[in-house]
């Protein structure tokens, strides 16, 4: 992947400031951080970033003021609000100040990161993703275009099962435990609902493998969680 895009991130939660720095710049994007209004203006106005990403609640200046601002200096740069969750006003409040798009506290990644492609290809910007496309046995799945062929034939997931698919492969064989996944493709962990997890596992494998009670790419590992081998690799065990 080639990164093309300057994300400015405008965050006074430091540990999700982090997360969405080390997400975005995985992906190849190149990441600026600002944790208060006041520096992410400065930062918006000086830096010339191809999109921000601007919480609303921040310390010194709030994001509305933030945004207001930048809008008046003719300012046309896509921007995207992270908003109190059910917080209809402030998903309103954005949008007639200007903000391009919102996504609500706690998010999924999959889906800020499907918008951040979203905003950057409408501005006319090249994402990060450049035809990021994964093969293993006789699947094939487009990251950019969130197509997914089984042997030549379109195969219909869900949005949270093809989440989970991509989350899979982007870690090249890597484990995953359940915590993980649910707190990436669903924006929270429980152990309680890690179920679910399970549940779209199995109808990955339905949608995905020959056969599907023993799977040859959607692997379980026992006690820790899960993993795709795009190396045929097939396993009883894995179920």
């Amino acid at each position: 992947m080639t990164g093309t895009a300057n994300i400015l991130v405008v965050e006074d939660n430091e540990d999700l400031a982090f997360g969405l720095q080390t997400n975005l710049e995985v992906q190849g994007y190149r990441v600026s951080l600002a944790s208060n209004g006041v520096e992410g203006l400065k930062k918006a106005l000086n830096d010339g970033p191809d999109m921000i990403i601007l919480d609303v609640m921040l310390p010194e200046l709030n994001g509305f003021d933030v945004l207001r601002r930048f809008r008046r200096s003719d300012q046309v740069t896509p921007v995207l609000l992270l908003t109190a969750k059910g917080n209809e006003v402030d998903k309103v409040s954005g949008l007639r100040l200007g903000a391009d798009d919102y996504v609500t506290k706690p998010f999924a990644l999959m889906e800020l990161m499907a918008r951040v492609e979203a905003l950057l290809r409408r501005a006319g910007i090249r994402s990060a993703v450049d035809a990021t496309v994964y093969e293993f046995g006789d699947v094939r799945v487009d990251a950019d275009t969130r197509q997914v062929l089984r042997d030549e034939t379109p195969v219909e997931l869900t949005p949270k099962e093809l989440g989970l698919l991509i989350a899979l492969l982007e870690r090249d064989g890597a484990v995953a435990s359940r915590i993980e996944l649910m707190k990436e493709v669903w924006g929270h962990a429980s152990a309680v609902i890690s179920r679910t997890v399970d549940t779209h596992i199995a109808e990955l494998r339905r949608k995905l493998e020959a056969d599907p009670a023993h799977p040859a790419y959607i692997l379980t590992v026992r006690k820790a969680g899960y993993r795709l081998i795009r190396g045929c690799q097939s396993s009883k065990k894995g179920v």
